[in-house]
C-alpha cells in the first residue's frame, strides 16, 4: 500500500526536527594549543635541583630546584609521566605536594595544563634569571598506597620522580646539576659521581636530565659494597644495605657466584656498554621490593635474608641476572617506537617481548651459567613457566603481543581473572618463545650456533658505548638470519602476533625434555611460595590463597572457577574443620581415592556459604622430565661458558 501524503509529510517533519535538534546541540570546545615539541636543542644554563631525604618518619622527599631562563614570558615545565622501565605513563604526579614557583625572591602564579595535566605553565616576569621551584614528594606511608621507599634504616630515591625540567628539549640537551641531603652517618650508592660531601649535603656530578633520570639512588644505616669485577673493563659494583648488619654478611661462595654473574655476561655478550655499573640492592621486608634497569645501574630490593637464608630464596636469585642484562637489551639496545626524546612522549611498547621476553630468558640462563641457580633449580624455574603457559586459558582469544600494551591498558594494577585476561605475558611467554628459537638455531646449526650468537651480533656491537641504539622488527630478523636462516619473521609472527591456543612448549621439546606434573612440589616451587607467601594449587584446584586464607587467583574453567569461586573470598575451613593449608592438602590428596567433593565454607563480604569443588586428582606440582633418546639442549644451554 502507498503512503498517504500526511504519512509522508509527517516523516519529512520528523526528519526535520532531528536535523534541528542535531544542529542545536553542542559543538567541541577548543582545545587548548599543545604542549611545546622537545626539539634536540640544547636548554640554555645549567638547572640545579636539592633535595632533602632526611625525613624518614613521614616519608618526604623536600625539594628545592632552580632553573635558569634566557628571557621573560611564557614558560612550560613538565613533571616526567612516561617512565623508562615502568613502560607507561606511570608518572607519581599523585604524589607531588605544596609546590611554589618564585622569581627573584616572590611568589609567581602557575597553572597547570588543563589537558596535559603534567605540564605547568608560568610567566616569568621581565628581569628574572631563572625560576625557583618548590614542592614535597610525598611518598607512600603504607603499602596500599604505593612502594614503600623510606624507613628508618635505609631510603630509595629516584631523581626521575624529584625534578621538573623545560620543554620543548630533548631530554639528553638538559644539563643538571644535582645534590642530596642524607640522614646522618648513612652510606649512599649510585651510578651518578661525587664532587663533595660538606655539612651534610653531597653534591654530584652535572649530567642531562636523560642520564639523571636514569641514575637512581639508595642510602642506608647499614651497608656494604662487594667489587665484582676487580681489575676488568670498568668497575663493576654489588651496593647493599639492609634492614640490619648481619644481613649483610655473604659467604666467599656467594660473593663468587656474583662474580661469575659479570664474567658470564661478558662471555655472552662479549661487550660492556657502561663505564661502571652499580646493583642497588636493598634488603628488607620493610622497604618495597624492587627490579629496575638503568643503563649503568640496576635497582634491586629483595627479601632481607637473600645471603643469610641463601637455601630456600632460589626464586629470589634471578633478579640480578634480568636487570643486568637490561644494560645491554633495553637500555643500549632499545626498540626505535619505545625510545623518546623526553618523558612526556607517549612510548610504543610493541617490541617488549624482545627487550622484556629475552631479557628474562637471558637472566634465567645467566643464573644457571654463574651458579647463582644450580642445574636443577634452572630447570625446576623453567617448569613452573612452562606450566603457567600450558594452563594459560587467555591464549585462546588473546596473543602474546597484545600484552605488550598492558603496562598502559592495566598500570600494573591487580585484575581479577590472570589466566583469562592474561598480564604482561611477554616477559615470561617470551621467555618460552626464545627458548624456541635457541633449540632450533642449535638443532638446525648441527650445535654449531645459538642464540648466544645473536646476543653476541645484536648487543656486543659499539664496546663500551652507552648511547642507546635503537632497533625495529625487521633489524631482529635480519640479525636471526645472519645467525642461522630461516624464516625468523614468520616464525616471530605466529608466535607473537597471532591467536596461539597450543601452549609454547616446542623449546621444551626440542631440548630434550618435558613437562610433567607430580605430587611433590620442587624446592623451586616451594621458595617461589614461601616469597610470595601463598599457598599455590592452581594446577589441582585451580586457585592460589594468601598467608591469611585469602584467595588471590582463581585458575579460569578450573574446579575452583566452575564451584563459583573467585578473588577476595575467604577460607575458612575445609569438610567441616578450620582451614590451614597442610588440611587442605591432604584433603586434595584423599580427594583422590573418591567420595564426596571437597566441602570448603567461604566467606565473601558479610556472606557465608559452603562450596562443593568436585575435583579428584590430587595435588599436582610442575616439574619437568627427560624425553628419552632426545639430546639435552637445556643442559647444555645452563652450562657455563669457559
Amino acid at each position: 500500500m502507498k503512503p498517504t501524503l500526511f504519512a509522508c509529510a509527517a516523516v519529512l517533519c520528523l526528519a526535520s526536527s532531528a536535523a534541528a535538534q542535531t544542529a542545536a546541540g553542542p559543538q567541541p570546545y577548543p582545545m587548548p594549543p599543545r604542549t611545546e615539541a622537545p626539539q634536540d636543542i640544547p636548554y640554555p644554563g645549567l638547572l640545579k635541583v636539592q633535595v632533602d631525604a632526611t625525613d624518614t618518619d613521614r616519608h618526604i622527599f623536600r625539594v628545592h630546584e632552580t632553573i635558569p631562563v634566557a628571557k621573560p614570558g611564557p614558560l612550560t615545565l613538565l613533571y616526567p609521566q612516561w617512565l623508562p622501565g615502568n613502560h607507561g605513563p606511570s608518572g607519581p604526579m599523585k604524589n607531588v605536594g605544596g609546590i611554589v614557583f618564585r622569581a627573584n625572591g616572590k611568589v609567581i602564579p602557575w597553572t597547570r595544563d588543563p589537558v596535559d595535566v603534567f605540564a605547568f605553565h608560568v610567566d616569568v616576569p621581565a628581569g628574572a634569571a631563572s625560576i625557583d621551584v618548590d614542592f614535597d614528594f610525598l611518598s607512600a606511608v603504607t603499602g596500599d598506597e604505593g612502594r614503600i621507599v623510606m624507613t628508618p634504616e635505609m631510603l630509595s630515591l629516584e631523581w626521575i620522580n624529584l625534578a621538573l625540567y623545560p620543554a620543548g628539549h630533548f631530554a639528553r640537551r638538559i644539563e643538571i646539576e644535582p645534590s642530596v641531603r642524607f640522614p646522618g652517618g648513612w652510606a649512599n650508592f649510585s651510578a651518578l659521581e661525587t664532587v663533595e660531601t660538606k655539612d651534610g649535603l653531597t653534591r654530584f656530578k652535572p649530567v642531562d636530565f636523560d642520564t639523571l633520570a636514569d641514575s637512581p639512588m639508595i642510602a642506608g644505616r647499614y651497608a656494604r659494597q662487594i667489587e665484582l669485577d676487580p681489575g676488568g673493563p670498568a668497575p663493576v659494583r654489588l651496593d647493599v644495605i639492609a634492614d640490619r648488619p648481619e644481613l649483610l654478611e655473604a659467604t666467599p661462595d656467594q660473593v663468587e657466584k656474583h662474580k661469575a654473574l659479570v664474567q658470564q655476561a661478558y662471555k655472552l655478550y662479549g661487550s660492556h656498554h657502561y663505564d661502571h655499573y652499580d646493583f642497588l640492592f636493598s634488603l628488607s621486608d620493610r622497604m618495597g621490593g624492587a627490579g629496575l634497569e638503568h643503563h649503568r645501574s640496576s635497582e634491586d630490593g629483595t627479601v632481607p635474608d637473600y645471603f643469610t637464608g641463601w637455601a630456600k630464596n632460589q626464586a629470589s636469585r634471578d633478579l640480578l641476572p634480568h636487570e643486568y642484562t637490561h644494560s645491554w637489551n633495553g637500555k643500549f639496545r632499545r626498540p626505535a617506537d619505545l625510545w623518546t626524546p623526553n618523558f612526556n612522549v607517549p612510548m610504543r611498547d610493541s617490541l617488549l617481548w624482545v627487550y622484556e621476553g629475552q631479557t628474562q630468558y637471558w637472566g634465567f640462563v645467566l643464573s644457571g651459567r654463574s651458579g647463582l641457580l644450580t642445574r636443577q633449580e634452572s630447570l625446576d624455574a623453567l617448569a613452573a613457566t612452562a606450566a603457567t603457559y600450558a594452563n594459560r586459558v587467555g591464549r585462546e582469544w588473546r596473543p602474546v603481543g597484545d600484552t605488550t600494551n598492558d603496562p598502559i591498558i592495566a598500570s600494573r594494577r591487580p585484575i581479577p581473572w590472570l589466566s583469562f585476561q592474561r598480564s604482561e605475558d611477554y616477559y615470561s611467554e617470551g621467555q618460552l618463545i626464545w627458548l624456541d628459537a635457541d633449540t632450533l638455531i642449535r638443532e638446525r646449526s648441527g650445535g654449531k650456533r645459538s642464540l648466544d650468537d645473536f646476543a653476541k651480533a645484536f648487543f656486543g656491537i659499539e664496546n663500551g658505548s652507552w648511547t642507546p641504539v635503537t632497533y625495529t622488527f625487521d633489524d631482529v630478523v635480519a640479525a636471526l638470519n645472519k645467525v642461522e636462516p630461516y624464516d625468523w619473521a614468520k616464525f616471530l609472527n605466529e608466535r607473537i602476533n597471532q591467536v596461539a591456543p597450543k601452549p609454547p612448549l616446542d623449546g621444551l621439546a626440542r631440548g630434550g625434555w618435558k613437562l610433567a606434573y607430580t605430587e611433590t612440589p620442587t624446592e623451586y616451587f616451594k621458595s617461589a611460595e614461601a616469597r610470595r607467601k601463598t599457598t599455590d594449587l592452581t594446577y589441582s584446584i585451580g586457585l592460589t590463597l594468601d598467608h591469611e586464607a585469602t584467595i588471590t587467583a582463581v585458575q579460569w574453567d578450573g574446579p575452583a572457577f566452575k564451584a563459583g569461586l573467585t578473588v577476595g573470598a575467604k577460607l575458612l575451613a575445609v569438610n567441616g574443620i578450620a582451614y590451614d593449608a597442610d588440611r587442605l592438602k591432604e584433603a586434595i590428596t584423599a580427594g583422590k581415592k573418591g567420595g564426596p567433593p571437597l566441602s570448603l565454607l567461604i566467606k565473601a563480604g558479610d556472606h557465608y556459604r559452603t562450596v562443593e569443588v568436585d575435583y579428584h586428582g590430587g595435588l599436582r606440582y610442575p616439574r619437568l622430565e627427560r624425553i628419552e633418546g632426545a639430546p639435552d639442549l637445556l643442559s647444555a644451554i645452563y652450562a657455563p661458558r669457559k
